[in-house]
């Protein structure tokens, strides 16, 4: 199972790269920053789907599950049909925190 060592460290970049997501779309449903930050929010959206196909194709290369990834992936391409500041929303983003981190266990 060659490259089994990047794919790991895929898979932790693109969990870590959530949770700042997660964190950064709190601080802005809270109104804490409204200022610079939405910008760096949609970065990271990007980023995140990005690192989350990037695991996925990884994960099959290394002969692992990486298919377990794609809910995720599907979950966070529906992202841009809510509205930011609803409900609808953020209940998305912990779904898509939910199936990201069933897929990392699953695909590990």
């Amino acid at each position: 199972m060659a490259g089994v060592g990047a794919y790991h460290f895929s898979l932790l970049l693109t969990a870590a790269l959530l949770a700042l997501l997660l964190l950064l779309g709190l601080s802005l449903q809270l109104g804490w920053r409204r200022d610079l930050a939405r910008w760096p929010h949609h970065a990271l959206f990007f980023a995140v789907c990005a690192g989350v196909l990037l695991s996925a194709g990884l994960g099959w290369r290394a002969g692992a599950r990486g298919w377990a990834l794609l809910p995720a992936l599907a979950l966070l391409l529906l992202m841009p049909r809510t509205r930011p500041g609803r409900a609808d929303h953020w209940r998305l983003a912990l779904a898509c925190a939910l199936a990201l981190g069933l897929g990392v266990w699953g695909a590990w």
